[in-house]
């Protein structure tokens, strides 16, 4: 059954099981009492507000502040961004947000960079995801999120172990007090068909327990030769108002991902003779026989108690499972100046198979204290986690050169493999108290503040490496204090910690002290517009230190490592989101960055230090009906250092511009045109490694949603 079928079918037994509820609701009579648990930043929904902005934000510290009061730089992609410029995957979604560049190094394998490091910390609903290696495989859906938060710097307060990059807050859709249903199909270039459903409402007459169900599915080829896709989603989740102070949530995501066609590596930017290639944008470098597939559950369970007016206890427990299962073929080195060709010694078959497990536990409790005549803000908790990441990496010979890559139509033998062994394994624990607080120092003065007493273990082996390492109370401190200057605008400055654990061992024999990084931030933020928009502008400097390097030494067999300053990046942001006048959505930012090695020279050039990102749409009030926008990213040129030959890789500055118009034909019907990359730039997706591909070309998507 194909992803649109499964979309189609198992979302109509949610549908009718749904609306049969307040069918029956309506026979009753009765004044029904809304049951609510003590509402935090997490229950702040932007799903139809129309809204590119959101009143609160807990991703930094778990306190519930507003944007204002968060002394970090904050952005947020909201659900009406997404629906509106069609940001169907999380790369989508934060290619749209500030400060953010997306490594798009394969065409189902991506990173992250913020503030010049590799973004390595996820969260959901503000629980921390481990996340190994720091990419993702496959693309993850935004159907189910109401809104993705981004905290740039430092973040180990809420994070734990990571890079001093950022921290992604994936926020869930949760079910709605009244029945609402929408059904949204799109068709685009490239064969294009996706299908969404989303059903949501009251399963009892009483309201006191709510579900909500959304299923999606598509399909599509692509502008690169050979590659297909095929990705099917189903999230639900059911709340129950167990007593009025109690409130239970149980979900499950399921995505199953499949890609044919799909690169391992990418394409070689020059030959041998240090030539560019300059291939067709549709140029690929897998056969016929390469897939990548990744199916994916996560299940959550939520305990929530209101224990009086002021404070409030929460329980959660997620548990993810991924199985990645792959045929790869990869190209070593460069092709042959004078014939194109690729000589099967520079050419790698594999499977590649990925058992990803874990589970995340937390408990906190958040609330009001008065102190001093002066009312505070408080969280304490504590979590856990344990990651097991299993994979298996299988070879074949290459048995063939292969001819020049923009005259392969993809045929080469199919080779053999066995079945995946998994010794690769390696299992990371971590567990931590937390504590945060909002101060009400003065009149106009506010102090946020918290720390973390964090422990990991780690062992197994990763490809022959030791994995074996561990860390013990490790203190990561956050601290941030903010001045009102008047009742809509702010000075703040922000010092905030976060740590990495390694495995790389001492003259001692001990394993070297965990990286540290450190986040220095001052700025401005304001309400502006009659408060209807945030307004940011922030200085910042990052810094890793205590990175391990290598003395030359051996102890043993073992080499010998120390501690030595890293990397640090500098500059400035700005930022605007919201409504700037009755109808005119926007979201805007600039980032400057300079990244320099403990030498002080430059270094990450794959990382652009000049980057626009810029939403915004209006409907006129003269018709209202009517919707248009545009999207706009732009960045300065990168460059990165050949590996196999002399001189530089350049991609020179560019700007993609997409166009989007919607008119609401009823109450319930609306129609939408999206027009992508409408100036037809060509570009490479990325520089972080010596190979890269281009992306994609002028597209469209049309789509119809009705609602109920």
């Amino acid at each position: 059954m194909n992803a649109i079928r499964y979309a189609l079918c198992t979302s109509a037994a949610g549908y009718f099981a749904l609306s049969a509820a307040p069918l029956l609701a309506q026979e009753s009579t009765a004044e029904l009492d809304t049951v609510t648990v003590q509402a935090e930043a997490l229950s702040v929904v932007t799903e139809g507000t129309e809204s590119y902005r959101t009143p609160l934000t807990s991703t930094a510290t778990r306190l519930d502040l507003t944007p204002r009061e968060t002394p970090q730089s904050v952005s947020t992609v909201t659900r009406a961004q997404m629906d509106d410029f069609k940001l169907d995957t999380i790369n989508d979604a934060l290619e749209s947000t500030p400060g953010v560049t997306v490594e798009r190094l394969e065409t189902d394998r991506t990173y992250y960079s913020a503030r010049g490091f590799e973004l390595s910390n996820f969260q959901v609903d503000g629980l921390r995801v481990p996340m190994p290696y720091n990419n993702v495989h496959g693309d993850i859906d935004t159907a189910i999120y109401d809104r993705i938060e981004v905290v740039r710097g430092a973040t180990g307060l809420m994070s734990g172990s990571g890079n001093p990059a950022a921290t992604v807050n994936f926020i869930r859709k949760r079910p709605t007090l009244e029945p609402q249903a929408s059904v949204s199909g799109t068709l685009g270039s490239w064969d294009q068909r996706r299908l969404d459903v989303d059903v949501s409402g009251p399963l009892d007459t009483e309201g006191r327990v709510r579900g909500r169900l959304v299923a999606s599915g598509m399909q599509t080829d692509s502008y690169l030769d050979r590659l297909s896709r095929d990705r099917g989603l189903l999230y639900g989740v059911v709340e129950v108002d167990v007593t009025d102070s109690t409130q239970l949530t149980l979900g499950h995501t399921w995505q199953d991902n499949n890609t044919d066609g799909n690169m391992w590596g990418s394409l070689p930017l020059y030959d041998s003779a240090g030539n560019l290639t300059n291939y067709d944008r549709s140029t690929s470098s897998a056969p016929e026989w390469s897939y990548w597939d990744v199916e994916t559950h996560r299940s959550f369970v939520e305990l929530a108690q209101e224990l009086n007016e002021n404070w409030s206890l929460k329980g959660t427990v997620t548990h993810l499972d991924m199985i990645s299962d792959t045929q790869l073929f990869y190209i070593y080195r460069t092709p042959d100046a004078a014939s194109g060709q690729i000589d099967s010694d520079q050419l790698f078959l594999s499977k590649y198979d990925r058992h990803l497990e874990q589970w995340v536990v937390d408990l906190h409790a958040k609330g009001d204290i008065e102190a001093l005549g002066r009312t505070h803000q408080l969280v304490v908790g504590t979590d856990w986690s344990e990651s097991r990441n299993q994979q298996s990496s299988l070879y074949d010979a290459a048995s063939q050169d292969l001819p020049p890559l923009d005259e392969w139509n993809g045929d080469y033998p199919t080779p053999s493999f066995g079945a995946p062994n998994f010794a690769n394994d390696a299992t990371i624990k971590e567990r931590s108290f937390y504590s945060a607080a909002k101060l009400d120092l003065a009149d106009r003065w506010t102090a946020v503040t918290g720390a973390r007493l964090s422990w990991t273990d780690a062992n197994g082996e990763q490809y022959g490496s030791s994995q074996d390492t561990n860390v013990d109370n490790e203190l990561t401190p956050y601290a941030g204090l903010i001045y009102d200057v008047t009742d809509q605008a702010s000075l703040y400055a922000s010092y905030t910690e976060i740590f990495n654990p390694q495995t790389e061992i001492d003259r001692n024999g001990d394993f070297i002290d965990p990286i540290e990084g450190s986040s220095y931030e001052i700025g401005l933020k304001a309400d502006v517009f009659e408060g209807r928009a945030d307004a940011a502008f922030a200085l910042f400097r990052t810094e890793q230190d205590n990175v391990a390097q290598p003395t030359g030494e051996k102890n043993g067999t073992q080499d010998i490592y120390e501690g030595a300053d890293g990397i640090s990046s500098e500059g400035f942001e700005a930022t605007l989101a919201g409504e700037l006048m009755p109808g005119w959505q926007a979201s805007v930012g600039y980032t400057y960055l300079e990244i320099e090695d403990a030498e002080g020279e430059a270094t990450n050039t794959y990382i652009p230090r000049h980057m626009v990102r810029a939403t915004t749409s209006y409907r006129p009030a003269v018709m209202d009906q009517l919707q248009v926008g545009a999207r706009v990213r732009w960045q300065d040129a990168i460059e990165r250092e050949r590996d196999f030959a002399d001189g530089k890789t350049r991609q020179d500055a560019y700007a993609l511009v997409d166009l989007m118009a919607s008119y609401d034909f009823n109450d319930q019907l609306t129609g939408s045109l999206n027009l992508n990359n409408v100036t037809d730039e060509k570009y490479l997706t990325s520089l972080k490694w010596d190979q890269s591909f281009y992306g994609a070309p002028r597209h469209v998507m049309a789509n119809i949603t009705w609602r109920y």
